[in-house]
């Protein structure tokens, strides 16, 4: 009787061509079959050539992708501030106002009562800095300060020290801070305005958003925006490349993608912000020898500053003061065209921080800024010995 290979599984056909062969005479078939179909019914199917089942590579790919971007979402995430005065957070040591939204301000007061005062004066701190770091508390002459009846108010700008942060912060917001501030504290229809290194620069939106509250304005050693449009390309690139690359890179984050911020000061592949990590390399021969000569810095100056997290106080101070503002103080108009007022800028010729040369600049653009250049001064200059009593006497216009 024939047998059939449609009855046998391939898996188990496995006589050989000459077993083949003799089964077929011995049957009586006369058909013959090669020994390659014998060979292609005897061989071994090969097994797959990947080690993986077909399309797990893709879906290993899409969750390492999945996973990647998660992982980058959550390191450009800052983490909550620490709130001055919630469980959490440090304790609230000031004296604080309430502002329309809600938020805490915190200030501190000095020289004479301002029920008394003759001219009474908004100091702006700088960056990394808090309210604690007020120049005319820390070097003007006390004796100047009662002879011509100033009281001065520092605060501490949102998310700095122990004033709430603002997420909606914008340069127009810190002007109505100030204004509220000067409102709650009853400081009068016009008061004056003094502001240090990033405190320095944004005063430039209270000459724009409430020119009418001031009696008169002094920018310290004001760093400066190198996107204001009107500066010139060459100008702007020259001081720009002046600058340590790893600030060059900080300041073009903070400008280009700002939500990016935080990431970039925080990881450990590149290097941040030199100013942020309180590098000294910055500091100029003349800002060396005035560091030596000052007291050192008390606990608060330290450690409130960044008390709340950097994020709120640092960062977010870079994303103000180097983004796109939305006017270029150089198309400001004079708050004081009949000189009841005036507006000064007081450089160091060899600050590293904020160059001279656009400042020079600016002083160009606005004839009615009273530009006053130190020559071999730097950043800190305004610190030296005499130095603040000049600037204060300039500000409000005070002969000897």
């Amino acid at each position: 009787m024939l047998t059939s290979s449609l009855l046998i599984p391939d898996s188990i056909f496995v006589l050989s061509a000459i077993e083949i062969e003799a089964t077929k005479m011995a049957a009586g078939v006369t058909r013959k079959i090669s020994a390659a179909s014998a060979r292609s019914h005897t061989r071994k199917s090969k097994p797959s050539s990947s080690f993986l089942p077909k399309g797990i590579f893709k879906k290993l790919l899409l969750v390492f992708f999945t996973g990647f971007l998660a992982w980058a979402y959550q390191a450009t995430r800052p983490p909550p501030p620490k709130i001055c005065g919630s469980p959490d957070g440090p304790t609230v040591t000031s004296p604080r106002i309430k502002l329309r939204d809600g938020r805490h301000l915190s200030y501190l007061e000095y020289g004479v009562p301002k029920d008394t005062a003759k001219y009474k004066i908004i100091f702006v701190h700088g960056f990394d800095s808090c309210k604690h770091h007020n120049i005319f508390a820390a070097t003007a002459s006390p004796a100047l300060i009662e002879d011509l009846g100033v009281y001065i108010v520092s605060f501490d700008r949102p998310g700095y020290g122990e004033s709430d942060p603002d997420p909606k912060r914008t340069l127009k917001s810190l002007a109505l801070d100030i204004e509220e501030l000067a409102d709650q504290l009853g400081l009068g229809s016009k008061f004056y305005v003094a502001g240090l290194s990033m405190g320095g620069e944004l005063v430039w939106p209270c000459l724009k958003y409430i020119p009418h509250r001031l009696a008169g304005v002094t920018l310290v050693a004001p760093v400066i925006n190198h996107w204001w449009p009107n500066f010139p390309s060459n100008i702007s690139n020259e001081v720009y490349s002046q600058m340590f690359k790893q600030d060059q890179w900080c300041l073009r984050v903070a400008h280009y993608l700002p939500w990016l911020t935080y990431w970039w000061n925080t990881q450990t592949w590149f290097p941040g912000s030199s100013v942020a990590s309180q590098s000294l390399a910055m500091f100029s021969p003349p800002d060396m020898e005035i560091l030596s000569k000052l007291p050192p810095p008390t606990e608060a100056q330290k450690t409130q500053p960044r008390q709340q997290g950097e994020f709120e106080s640092l960062h977010r101070d870079l994303n103000i003061a180097f983004g796109k503002w939305e006017f270029d103080p150089m198309e400001l108009e004079n708050p004081f065209p009949n000189n009841e007022g005036s507006v000064h800028i007081w450089m160091g010729d060899d600050d590293r921080f904020a160059p001279v040369t656009l400042q020079r600049y600016i002083a160009q653009q606005l004839p009615w800024v009273k530009y006053h250049e130190i020559a071999r001064a730097g950043h800190m200059f305004a610190l030296a010995d005499g130095m603040t009593d000049t600037i204060l006497k300039a500000l409000l216009n005070v002969t000897d």
